[in-house]
């Protein structure tokens, strides 16, 4: 899982505080999110790479520290971060599995934290499929009207502001991503670099997938969509991707959630591929010949 905070909170898009991601960080690495015991039933571990959450963590055995700033500037007067950045973002991200594959990892699921990062996910849908806005935008944390109409105008504003580059996804992360954006593109990356199977989580995670689409685009091979959340621009993204959700359960919480709950099917797949005979094998009779 990666987080980090995004200065475009400023704009009122979030019905959280930025002061909700380090302290779900805390609960996630004191095993007490919903992340955390989806996990225990699939027999997978919770790691959680710092790219830029506003506040100095302490150490601990589950988190990597990789801070790329105390989250991005505020893209809605500016680009988010620097070319560098992104590029530091990324790789901390492909780092990441790197780590994890020596300590025995063969299927690697995404996951976020930070609040406000559905708007730049949502603005990073649309520099790189061409959606409209208003499609693609959704309540988050559940923001209400108001709060959704002026997201919407925020990240039509940024973009018009920004102007990213639909044909360059490292500019798209520069001028509206987020650090753990740029970390999951980078997991996405890693992932497919040691041909290990990634499962996509949700909205923030599926944008992190399309910068990593749209820098390798092979990597998409290497990528099971885990569900499809509440978010209406998931189903754009996964369809950019052609990817199909395992799961349609209107899951809306992130974490990676939806990627411990689908870690389970992908086994179950991969053991009936590898250990159910052929009918030749079986001695099972074929069809009758006409």
């Amino acid at each position: 899982m990666a987080a980090g905070d995004h200065g475009i909170t400023a704009e009122g898009v979030s019905a959280f505080p930025s002061e909700v991601t380090p302290q779900m960080v805390f609960n996630f690495l004191g095993g007490g999110a919903a992340i955390n015991a989806l996990a225990r039933q699939a027999g997978a571990r919770v790691t959680v790479l710092d790219a830029g959450v506003a506040a100095e963590m302490p150490s601990h055995p589950n988190l990597i520290n990789a801070k790329v700033a105390l989250g991005t500037n505020n893209f809605a007067q500016g680009p988010a971060m620097t070319r560098d950045q992104a590029v530091q973002a990324i790789e901390a991200g492909i780092a990441a599995v790197a780590r994890e594959v020596e300590q025995g990892l063969h299927m690697v699921g995404t996951g976020d934290m930070g609040i406000g990062n559905t708007t730049p996910s949502s603005a990073i849908c649309v520099a790189l499929t061409g959606a409209d806005v208003a499609e693609v935008t959704g309540r988050g944390t559940g923001i209400d009207k108001t709060a959704w109409e002026n997201k919407v105008k925020v990240i039509k504003d940024a973009l018009e502001l920004n102007q990213p580059n639909p044909a360059d996804a490292l500019d798209v992360l520069t001028k509206v991503g987020g650090f753990e954006i740029g970390a999951i593109a980078g997991v996405c990356l890693g992932a497919a670099a040691h041909r290990i199977p990634v499962l996509v989580d949700g909205f923030i995670s599926t944008a992190g997938a399309l910068i990593a689409a749209g820098l390798a685009p092979l990597s998409r091979h290497y990528m099971i969509a885990a569900h499809r959340s509440v978010e209406p621009g998931h189903r754009i993204m996964q369809s950019h991707l052609n990817l199909h959700p395992i799961f349609d359960l209107d899951l809306r919480l992130g974490e990676g959630t939806g990627g411990a709950l689908a870690m389970p099917v992908v086994a179950a797949a991969t053991a009936a591929l590898n250990e159910m005979a052929t009918f030749a094998e079986a001695a099972v009779s074929g069809k009758i010949e006409e």
